[in-house]
């Protein structure tokens, strides 16, 4: 029910993303989403690929630090207020979601959150039906 994204730890300065990109370019590992959360020295580049646990192989290789973790993605319907009510069904179960990202992938919209409770996630995920994304999905859109 979750899925591995990966967080990389970049300086902020010229060059460190690229060195990433091209790692993962050259690995032909498909980067399905991405975001960037930064600091004034360093930033965490979080992104969701078609092969993670390759894609964290050959960037340790590349020598970039970067970390595997479990994360929830479900799909909503690309309408507006579907977001606000996945959100609420968390919300409502008293789950905080310590950060999110979305993006749309193939008419749908995609949420990828982590949360400060996986069990209880997992429940209402289970509970209200909801659509989420495994990690065999992420291989299949490479």
């Amino acid at each position: 029910m979750t899925i591995p994204q990966l967080s990389i730890f970049i300086e902020n300065r010229s060059g460190t993303l690229i060195k990433v990109l091209d790692a993962l370019k050259e690995a032909k590992i498909q980067i399905i989403a991405s975001t960037i959360a930064d600091t004034a020295e360093y930033g965490i580049y979080r992104l969701i690929c078609s092969e993670p646990l390759r894609a964290q192989e050959e960037l340790k290789k590349a020598g970039v630090a970067v970390a595997l973790s479990e994360v929830f993605a479900i799909e909503i319907d690309d309408q507006p207020g579907r977001a606000a009510e996945a959100v609420k069904v968390f919300s409502e179960a008293g789950i905080s979601i310590t950060y999110m990202y979305s993006f749309l992938l193939r008419g749908k919209g995609i949420l990828v959150f982590r949360t400060d409770n996986t069990e209880l996630a997992r429940k209402a995920i289970a509970e209200y039906n909801l659509r989420y994304i495994s990690e065999e999905d992420l291989a299949s859109w490479s």
